[in-house]
C-alpha cells in the first residue's frame, strides 16, 4: 500500500502484478477549464481515469450569503467547505467514486501535468473518505514518458459500477469559523500556499480582496518539487518547513490557498517529511475574503 508518492517503477510493478488499483488524471487548468480533459483526451497513461476538478472534485459554485457560506441546496447533498471550488458531500463524492468502479480494496493512483497541484485535491478527498491507499505519482505524467511509460490518446472503456463505502476521515477539514476562532491564539498556524505576490495583496486576480489571513505564513506550493518536477527528499522537506515554522508545533499547521486545491502539495510535503498530520482549510482565502467582518492583512509580514 502507498499512502504518499509512487514512483514510474513501483506503478508499473503493481501493475505487472495484477494488483487491484486505479489510475486517476487530474489534469486541469483553472483559466481554461475545458484544457485538461482535452490533454487527459490526446495523451493519458492506458487506462487512467479523468477526475475533473469542476464537475468530480468540487460541488456547484453558489453565491456566497451575507456571512460567507457558499449556500448550494440540491438533492445531491449540501457542499461541505465554501470558496470557488466547494468540497462536495461525502456521500456525493462517493458515489462519484462507484460511478467510475472505484472499490475500497483499491490502490490509487493519481497524477497531473500541473506540478501535483490538482492530483493533490484527488489524494486528499480520498483520505477524508478513509482511504489511505491513494500515493500521487511522483513527477506527474512528465516523469511518467520522461521514463519510457506508455500514453494513450484511446477513450477508456466504462467501467462497472462498484460500491465505495466511506470510513472514517483520515484527514482533517478545518471550517471558516474555526480559523477564526483560533486566529492569534497560538493554537493554530496557517500556511499559505499561493505566490508571494498574492500572498503580499500585490495582486489579486480573483477575489474581492487581496492580501492574506493575518498570522498566516507564505509557502508557495510550487517550492516542494525540485528541478525534475518531484518532490525534493523527505529530509530537504523536512528542514524547510522546520525553518519556516521556527519552532511552531507542526501538528498546529492549517494549510490553504486561493480555493483549497493548491494547498495540498504544502500538506502532502509535511507528510512526506515525517511532519503530519495537517488540517486543509479548504474554503482558504476565496472564503475568508467574502466573509464580511473578517480580517485581512497586506504586506509580506504575516
Amino acid at each position: 500500500m502507498y499512502g504518499t508518492l509512487i514512483s514510474l517503477q513501483q506503478t508499473q510493478a503493481m501493475q505487472k502484478a495484477g494488483a487491484a488499483m486505479m489510475i486517476f488524471d487530474c489534469t486541469f487548468a483553472l483559466m481554461q477549464p475545458e484544457a485538461g480533459a482535452a490533454e487527459y483526451d490526446a495523451a493519458h497513461i492506458p487506462g487512467a481515469v479523468y477526475a475533473n476538478l469542476d464537475s468530480d472534485l468540487s460541488a456547484p459554485h453558489g453565491a456566497p450569503s451575507s456571512d460567507g457560506t457558499v449556500l448550494i441546496a440540491n438533492a445531491e447533498g449540501e457542499p461541505s467547505s465554501g470558496g470557488r471550488h466547494p468540497l462536495p458531500s461525502r456521500a456525493k463524492f462517493a458515489s462519484w467514486l462507484s460511478g467510475v468502479g472505484f472499490r475500497n480494496d483499491m490502490q490509487a493512483v493519481v497524477y497531473d501535468r500541473n506540478g501535483a497541484n490538482y492530483c493533490g485535491r484527488l489524494w486528499w478527498m480520498l483520505k477524508w473518505m478513509g482511504h489511505d491507499a491513494v500515493a500521487v505519482l511522483d513527477g506527474g505524467l512528465q516523469a511518467w514518458q520522461a521514463g519510457g511509460g506508455a500514453v494513450t490518446d484511446r477513450q477508456e472503456p466504462a467501467h462497472f459500477q462498484s460500491n465505495f463505502v466511506p470510513s472514517s476521515p483520515m484527514a482533517a477539514l478545518v471550517q471558516t469559523a474555526a480559523v477564526s476562532a483560533h486566529l492569534g491564539d497560538g493554537s493554530q498556524t496557517l500556511i499559505d500556499a499561493r505566490a508571494g505576490a498574492r500572498y503580499r495583496g500585490e495582486v489579486e486576480p480573483l477575489d474581492p480582496i487581496a492580501g492574506h489571513i493575518p498570522g498566516a505564513l507564505n509557502r508557495p506550493f510550487s517550492d516542494n518539487l525540485g528541478p525534475d518536477g518531484k518532490f525534493k527528499p523527505a529530509a530537504q522537506l523536512r528542514s524547510e518547513f522546520e525553518a519556516l515554522l521556527a519552532g511552531r508545533d507542526p501538528a498546529t499547521v492549517v494549510h490553504h490557498c486561493g480555493s483549497g486545491v493548491s494547498a495540498l502539495p504544502n500538506l502532502l510535503a509535511m507528510e512526506i517529511a515525517g511532519l503530519g498530520p495537517t488540517g486543509l482549510y479548504a474554503g482558504s482565502w476565496s472564503e475568508w475574503s467574502n466573509t464580511p467582518g473578517l480580517p485581512t492583512r497586506q504586506g509580506a509580514a504575516p
